[in-house]
């Protein structure tokens, strides 16, 4: 593997950016699907270096902001119930909720903590056994191997003070709710290439062909992703659409076939609401009936509650790549890091936030 900074060498990356404008003869319009690929865009500037053709927009690849929001007020529960300790990941604690974050529970005397790896609950439920130790699990099925995991330990021990609020959802059925949306402008895709790591992208290679989109699998550094956007524009302008693993250094067609098994044994696929978005068939993981029994929600008997999105956030738009950050008149105004009204802002993948962060504006590129 390549030292890191041959991946961020700036004159490679604007060689890339020449053979894009030379390229290309029409507009198009790129999504990258994970939240930490619009990070390196704006930190990095790519934008700045396409043709006013190219157009790049932001997918709902962030685990964090399309965690929905019952799922926040579910973790708040627990948080708040005597003799319980609500484990997560930092960047879940300031996404609010209905009526507050877990960030608030905690400020009101609830067990919240931070942890590195869902083994670190399962470790806490070991040293605490007259606790429920619930982990929050959010994520794609990057994160999905080590979350089966700790479930198969916790059985395996006879945690029974153990459990997950399941949080899991899956890429391929987002791309596909994208391209049947009736406003979609989306002709190409990045996906991300950690989920392609664990699954392979053997799935992509269908949705390719059944809509003509080519989907090439990128890594995080500036110069896999104008590696891929190039890719991207050169199956546009050619009339192709295939699938390309530009992130051939980590991913393999396959994927990782020990992780998916695990995940297979604890988990298996299910309907999931999708913040801002709503409901996409077969997106999401649940327990399988043999670890039901660590299922958070059903041991806590916590039903939906039916919570609303804030009236003034568009986050679900930004999401889909139907807005951009700046389109939102809440942006930097109403909805801040401080105080998000949506979770595109505060997660650490989020556009919002990067956005903000990185001083990007509607007269700044795309």
């Amino acid at each position: 593997m390549k030292f890191i900074d041959e991946y961020r060498d700036r004159k490679a990356v604007e060689l890339l950016a020449g053979e894009i404008r030379r390229a290309v003869t029409r507009p198009w319009t790129i999504m990258e699907i994970c939240g930490g690929q619009t990070h390196t865009i704006l930190k990095s500037g790519l934008q700045d270096l396409l043709p006013p053709e190219v157009t790049l927009v932001h997918g709902p690849g962030c685990p964090v902001c399309v965690t929905p929001i019952e799922l926040i007020d579910k973790a708040v529960d627990i948080a708040l119930r005597p003799g319980a300790i609500l484990c997560s990941f930092g960047d879940m604690l300031r996404v609010p909720g209905s009526t507050r974050s877990l960030l608030d529970a905690k400020a009101e005397g609830g067990d919240v903590r931070i942890v590195y790896s869902p083994m670190d609950a399962v470790k806490l439920a070991r040293e605490n056994p007259h606790r429920q130790v619930v982990f929050f699990a959010v994520g794609f099925e990057t994160t999905a191997p080590a979350n089966a995991m700790s479930v198969w330990q916790a059985a395996r021990e006879g945690l029974e003070n153990f459990s997950l609020l399941v949080a899991h959802v899956l890429v391929p059925p987002a791309i596909e709710a994208i391209l049947n949306a009736p406003n979609c402008r989306v002709n190409a895709f990045l996906a991300p290439g950690h989920v392609c790591t664990v699954a392979g992208y053997g799935e992509y290679e269908d949705l390719a062909a059944r809509y003509r989109v080519p989907i090439v699998v990128t890594g995080f550094e500036p110069l896999d992703l104008m590696d891929g956007i190039r890719r991207a524009v050169a199956q546009l302008e050619s009339g192709r659409a295939e699938v390309e693993n530009q992130y051939s250094r980590a991913v393999a067609r396959e994927g990782n076939a020990a992780a998916q098994r695990i995940v297979a044994e604890v988990f298996e696929v299910s309907d999931r609401q999708w913040r801002g978005i709503g409901e996409i068939r077969a997106s999401g993981l649940r327990l399988r009936e043999p670890y039901r029994r660590f299922d958070a929600a059903e041991r806590f008997g916590l039903a939906a509650a039916g919570a609303r999105e804030s009236t003034e956030c568009l986050s679900g738009l930004v999401l889909q790549g139907l807005k951009k950050p700046y389109e939102c008149p809440a942006f930097g105004t109403k909805c801040t890091p401080e105080h998000p009204l949506g979770a595109p802002m505060v997660s650490s993948e989020g556009a919002c936030a990067a956005y903000y962060q990185f001083g990007r504006r509607a007269n700044e590129g795309n």
